[in-house]
């Protein structure tokens, strides 16, 4: 997992690596499209991400990450 996603919580689902406080909705769109990433993360711990409920939420990105360490947008929340 790239460092630069490095988060507080760290979760191994069907074979993907998840990163932080990654969506439910993102988390169950990978399981069922069967990309061919390594995983997804969010780096830090950003308001409003699942889990960090609070005001005004900050807008934060998703990344896909591979098994080369290569990372890409997911999706914008």
């Amino acid at each position: 997992m790239p460092r630069s996603l490095d988060s507080c919580h760290t979760a191994v689902v069907q074979g993907y690596v998840i990163e932080g406080h990654v969506p439910a909705d993102l988390i169950k769109k990978v399981l069922a499209d069967k990309p061919s990433l390594q995983g997804l993360g969010v780096a830090g711990m950003p308001i409003g991400s699942p889990g960090m409920e609070g005001s005004p939420p900050q807008p934060y990105n998703v990344m896909a990450f591979d098994k080369n360490g290569d990372i890409q947008l997911y999706a914008h929340r």
